[in-house]
């Protein structure tokens, strides 16, 4: 944890209905146990299809040691498949600390996590995926490579209890086979050079479309785990960066940046000084991490020649030689099965300037910095397929506002309101008579205060957002439509510095998670209090 860290699944309901958890009033505050940790999110919707399920983990992580195994697609369902989906199970009990969770099948990341902190009676928790994107790679055995890096001693005493299943649904009928890329391939002799991950793929010669996943996350208790509280090094503040708050995750091919990406402000169930927040209710994505995805296809007419071309990921505003970031990084490709190799070439390519402006003043007593950033690309490429010729234009827009204050020397209180935006859109022409486009919005605020009176009494309010608008249309027709809120309320207080029976603490929290859009309504909403359920609400389904 850093500075801050040391100072300081309900059944489907029907519509409106209401569980409460707590049977008659919740505890006046925070006990030795409380409710398992889960979310508002949805489960993964899985087909009515005859289904195989593969346990591929099955380990107590109680050090840096990875798990290690092999994988075998069950023969009793072989493909194609309608769905996959990777469900993890796990359980800890007494003191531990938050910790992320990696884990690889042949070599390419398939999931991310961090885990809750326990309680001293212990709880148990469950994450669901919906994979069926790796589904070429799962055709296969491939080696497995999981890691939950923990400590455990006399202090922390929580061993990470987990189990990993792959559960394959059978396309028939009416459900047909998911419709995925042909290859996922992991970058081959990855490398860390500074902040940046280098290393090199060799695509198919008949690719046609190409994506890039990279799992970036900020972590591991320094600095970089709570990037957007750095301030510039002129500035008076314990987590200095050469120009402040700005994060950007770039990609390049070949030298050329292909892509860039607001990185999503990922809370563990640790942060912001106070874990009773985070108990019952992680913050949004915290249990299922997901990647930043890069439409690479404008330049696949550069990179079908069968040799192997060079991918760099680098997060823009680092300092140097500090570290905190992890960007495991892989491609899916689409092949064109019709020729033997498809050709092409850039069009255009046009990097807009980075604008990153913070300025600092002294405003009634209260030390603020503002930051304002924001960078533009637009890039177009060329391919000569089976069909003809088809041109793909990537244009994207992130930006950055960010409000840091905070009070004297010992920086208390301390908060930020800040605000990510990021907008792609790929537009494709020369596959029917209109242009196919396909646009993302997301939206990212994050506001919060962290404040000790004088009696070391630590409170944290904090609201999290993470919102999506996501659109295909062709012509006229929409093809598809989709609207993600996700959205946490919390405030905990506790006595800090103090052994665990001594620290009174209480809390509240809400998560309310809506999803709507083709033909989908998922509106549900989680209120805890003390640790317990109080209120599960959802609204339609």
């Amino acid at each position: 944890m850093n500075r801050l860290s040391a100072v300081f699944a309900a059944a489907s309901l029907a519509l409106g209905a209401v569980i409460p958890a707590w049977a008659a009033e919740p505890p006046p505050e925070f006990g030795t146990d409380w409710d398992d940790p889960r979310t508002a999110a949805p489960a993964v919707e899985k087909p009515p299809t005859a289904s195989c399920t593969v346990k591929i983990v099955d380990e107590k992580f109680d050090d840096f040691t990875p798990y290690t195994g092999t994988f075998t697609p069950p023969a009793e369902c072989p493909g194609p498949w309608n769905k996959v989906v990777l469900r993890m199970e796990g359980k800890v009990q007494g003191v531990q600390y938050d910790r992320l969770g990696h884990l690889e099948v042949g070599g390419v990341t398939i999931f991310k996590t961090s885990t809750p902190e326990p309680s001293r009676e212990g709880i148990a928790w469950s994450v669901e995926k919906d994979v069926t994107a790796y589904a070429p790679l799962l055709a296969r055995p491939q080696p497995v490579w999981m890691l939950i890096g923990n400590v455990v001693n006399d202090t922390y005493t929580g061993v990470l209890d987990v189990q990993v299943y792959l559960t394959f649904y059978r396309a028939q009928g009416k459900y047909k086979p998911a419709d995925t890329a042909d290859d996922v391939l992991p970058l081959t002799n990855p490398r860390r050079e500074g902040t940046a991950l280098l290393g090199e793929v060799t695509v198919p010669q008949n690719t046609e479309r190409l994506i890039a996943e990279v799992y970036a996350t900020g972590s591991g208790g320094g600095c970089e785990e709570f990037w957007y509280f750095t301030v510039p090094t002129i500035v008076p503040y314990s987590c200095p960066a050469d120009t402040g708050p700005y994060r950007e995750v770039q990609i390049e091919v070949d030298g050329k940046v292909a892509g860039v990406a607001m990185p999503f402000p990922h809370v563990y169930t640790g942060g912001w000084a106070n874990p009773f927040l985070w108990y019952v209710l992680p913050a949004p994505r915290a249990f299922d991490i997901r990647p930043i995805r890069y439409d690479l296809t404008p330049f696949v007419g550069l990179l079908t020649d069968g040799k192997p071309h060079q991918l760099k990921v680098n997060v823009l505003g680092v300092p140097e030689g500090r570290p905190g970031w992890e960007l495991p990084t892989q491609v899916l490709a689409w092949r064109d099965s019709r020729v033997s190799r498809v050709t092409g070439g850039l069009i255009e390519h046009r990097l807009g300037t980075l604008t990153n402006d913070s300025t600092y003043a002294l405003v009634d007593g209260w030390n603020q910095v503002d930051t304002q950033g924001g960078h533009q690309l637009r890039v177009s490429g060329y391919l000569r397929t089976s069909r003809g010729w088809v041109v793909t234009s990537v244009e994207q827009s992130v930006s950055n506002s960010n409000m840091h204050r905070w009070v004297g020397e010992q920086e208390n209180p301390d908060g930020i309101t800040a605000t990510w935006s990021d907008t792609s859109t790929v537009t494709e022409i020369g596959r029917g008579l209109f242009p196919t486009v396909s646009r993302s919005d997301k939206r990212y605020t994050l506001d919060g205060l962290i404040s000790v009176t004088p009696e070391n009494r630590l409170t944290t309010t904090i609201t999290l957002h993470d919102e999506a608008d996501e659109r295909t249309t062709h012509g006229l027709l929409t093809l598809s439509h989709r609207e993600l809120s996700d959205l946490y309320t919390g405030e905990a207080a506790y006595n800090s510095g103090v052994p665990r029976p001594q620290r009174n603490a209480v809390g509240t929290s809400t998560q309310r998670y809506r999803l709507t859009g083709d033909r989908t309504c998922y509106d549900r909403s989680i209120t805890t209090q003390n640790g317990f359920v109080t209120e599960d609400v959802q609204r339609c389904h």
